[in-house]
């Protein structure tokens, strides 16, 4: 759920609406993506007809009430001027659905672009320009841009061009609204940029000439009719201070209080006095360990089931008598979930997990070593993957890619080996040698995430039971549009150190990564999500 305090709140921008409809309020349903109408101005707001109104705003967001006055103070009347204001907390505090369901309330037209999806100063830069541009990206124009735009300079110049012309077609739009029923209509004459996940943009190349021309844009516009927002996890005292432009208005955004938690947590619920009673289990151990909204909900959906499994009928309302039977059969739980709290894929089964200590408690009482074949700390399926895949990009040459890596992970067309005689052997061992001098290569990210896509399939491949027992990614992850959270685990990587992120290359004009882990480590990875890694590494 990433930013969401409100797990029912529309998001209008994921990576796989912005590579085929760069306006984020346009739907992605692919059955209908050959037959859509042509964008209209009206299309830069909500044109639902149903209206939220204010006290259903706030009902909507438990706990956001006094940033919903606020930001709504801020925003003004309609078509008055604003100044920017910088919305900052913690991830997951409600920061974007409070305000995408304001703007909702509201129905202004605005522009939405996320450092996640726009993962590069060209990406954001041709994503704002093809929102007010009401230009989609399609096959029509084999998925092109309104304009290619790289230069800082060249997006001044292109997006002033823009804004004129989306206020002179919403003040055109104003005079028919004013004859004619509003409903759907986009109302006033500005236009919003929203620009959300703001800390990313400071790990981008360039970075120290971008964010200052976001912040600046207020000054350089100069156009009344456009409001500025930004959204980042990060306060504003981590970002550089310069005096040159105007400071942005900080709205806090604080963590959720365990009564507000349980507001967001309760809505929408099936058995609700069933559901309560298990929060009063679970909930309150789990916020001393995280208030993230998104992890307390990937932890208690199978949690919820275990609590539920003595029971038929999940719409009964427990009393007291059973209310205790279901907590002596859960409290076992409860513990190690707690321990698992940020482990991203499947745990592994109850069976697993009793064999691999019966193996331990076996091998301790024969007085031998447990094997040191397995890591002795926590990283989820999908890091594990990115570090095998990192290894292999540095380790082998960038010309065999296509002949290791297939449509079927590189398990189908596997060349024969055949009889090494000596001299073959010697040229081996001279060429292991090279590479072990050498060191580890660089590669670009857009071959490390080809290999990852690669490696991926072949774990869809895996029956179920296996991939479950492996807590291997599943199977839609890729699939599903899931880029972010790919490249927010390289990031992270990047951090640990596992993976070094180093300068651009003067041809490529991108960042390039190196893999900072041993051959031995790679193997415990591999072998710890049970994947073949010697059938993909290259040893000359």
């Amino acid at each position: 759920m990433g930013e969401e305090g409100n797990p029912r709140t529309p998001r209008r921008a994921t990576r796989s609406s912005l590579c085929s409809t760069p306006n984020p309020k346009i739907s992605t349903d692919k059955s209908k993506s050959c037959n859509q109408q042509p964008l209209t101005i009206h299309d830069l707001a909500y044109r639902d007809e149903s209206s939220i109104s204010l006290d259903d705003l706030i009902s909507n967001l438990p706990g956001r009430r006094s940033q919903i006055i606020k930001l709504l103070r801020l925003l003004g009347p309609l078509d008055s001027p604003m100044l920017p204001f910088f919305v900052y907390g913690g991830a997951s505090t409600g920061k974007t659905s409070t305000i995408l369901q304001i703007f909702k309330h509201l129905k202004r037209p605005f522009v939405y672009c996320s450092c996640i999806t726009c993962y590069s100063p060209r990406i954001l830069f041709e994503s704002v320009l093809n929102q007010l541009s009401l230009h989609r990206r399609d096959e029509s124009n084999d998925y092109s841009s309104t304009n290619r735009c790289e230069k800082p300079s060249d997006f001044v110049n292109l997006l002033q061009g823009a804004l004129r012309s989306v206020v002179d077609s919403l003040k055109g739009s104003m005079a028919k609204s004013s004859s004619k029923k509003s409903v759907g209509w986009a109302r006033g004459k500005m236009v919003y940029l929203v620009f959300d996940n703001l800390e990313l943009a400071r790990g981008w190349d360039k970075s120290s000439n971008i964010l200052p021309l976001l912040f600046k844009l207020y000054d350089i516009l100069k156009m009344p009719e456009v409001g500025l927002i930004f959204l980042s996890n990060a306060s504003p005292d981590t970002y550089d201070s310069d005096t040159g432009y105007v400071e942005p208005i900080p709205v806090h955004f604080p963590d959720y209080t365990e009564d507000e938690l349980r507001q967001i947590l309760m809505k929408d619920q099936g058995g609700p006095k069933l559901y309560s009673s298990f929060l009063d289990v679970v909930l309150r151990p789990f916020c001393r360990v995280t208030r993230r909204v998104d992890e307390l909900l990937t932890a208690f959906s199978s949690l919820y089931q275990i609590y539920c499994e003595p029971l038929d009928d999940l719409g009964i309302v427990p009393n007291e008598d059973m209310k205790r039977k279901l907590f002596s059969h859960f409290q076992p739980h409860i513990g190690p979930s707690l321990n698992d709290t940020f482990k991203a894929g499947s745990r592994l089964s109850s069976e697993a997990s009793a064999k691999k200590n019966k193996w331990k408690g076996v091998a301790k009482k024969n007085g031998v070593c447990e094997s040191s074949d397995e890591i002795d700390f926590h990283m989820s399926a999908c890091a594990k993957y990115l570090l095998i895949c990192a290894f292999l990009a540095s380790r082998n040459p960038a010309t065999l890619d296509a002949s290791l890596f297939d449509s079927t992970g590189g398990s189908s067309n596997r060349k024969r080996k055949r009889k090494s005689s000596e001299k073959s052997m010697e040229k081996k061992e001279t060429a292991e040698q090279d590479l072990l001098l050498k060191g580890p290569g660089t590669f670009p990210l857009e071959r490390l995430l080809a290999i990852f896509q690669c490696i991926v399939s072949v774990e869809e491949c895996l029956p179920d039971e296996e991939a479950q027992e492996d807590g291997g990614l599943e199977g839609e992850s890729w699939t599903n549009g899931l880029l972010s959270d790919v490249l927010l685990e390289l990031s992270s990587l990047c951090n640990a150190n596992f993976i070094s992120k180093g300068g651009s290359c003067p041809l490529e004009g991108a960042n390039r990564y190196r893999s900072m882990v041993s051959e031995d480590m790679a193997l415990k990875v591999a072998k710890s999500l049970k994947f073949p890694l010697a059938k993909y590494l290259y040893r000359g």
